[in-house]
């Protein structure tokens, strides 16, 4: 079996639509049903329901916590509700791979050495498995099927993975099938 991975000279927004073009094109070919991806404020999630228009695929937009309204990252109301009219279900929860109590502490945790672990990819990447935790978490993705999560440096998205979601309390069960975008580096 040949696949292609999409590698970017550098991470961030301008990947988006290239991206969300690779993740298109591997929902066809997988017959995936659920598409979820990282949105802050809507303009991934809303790219993703324009170019996914005609295939039965469901988006869900996972977007940062509440603990990080000071900083201006968290969806507003009207950015939710604009997403929601489209159909795209909006999930916003604790991060699954830290921002948690632990963090508070400085505990070095095994959810941190997780993260720190995906990290070493990219932060997409990292970002990717979360969103997927998170969404199972939420009992919003259908456990028995792949998934294709997209995620992002920072805003917009440049990393994409094909998985087998799994529930937080059975992290080991989280399978990477394919990458199909990330950057080659930060």
């Amino acid at each position: 079996m040949e696949g292609r991975i999409l590698y970017f000279d550098r991470p961030g927004k301008i990947n988006t639509d290239a991206t969300l073009t690779i993740t298109r094109e591997m929902a066809k070919e997988l017959n995936i049903k659920q598409i979820v991806t990282a949105s802050t404020h809507g303009m991934t999630a809303k790219r993703a329901w324009e170019l996914f228009q005609g295939l039965d695929i469901e988006i869900i937009a996972v977007s940062i916590c509440a603990s990080f309204d000071d900083l201006g990252w968290t969806m507003t109301a009207e950015e939710r509700r604009q997403l929601e009219e489209l159909g795209i279900q909006v999930l916003t929860s604790l991060h699954t791979l830290g921002d948690d109590v632990n963090d508070a502490f400085g505990v070095l945790s095994p959810n941190r050495i997780v993260r720190e672990t995906l990290y070493t990819f990219s932060q997409g990447m990292k970002v990717a498995v979360e969103i997927a935790l998170m969404a199972a978490d939420a009992g919003l993705l259908d456990m028995s099927h792949e998934i294709i999560a997209v995620a992002g440096s920072g805003s917009g998205a440049d990393t994409a993975i094909v998985l087998k979601p799994a529930y937080s309390r059975k992290f080991k069960e989280l399978r990477i099938q394919e990458i199909l975008a990330k950057p080659r580096s930060g």
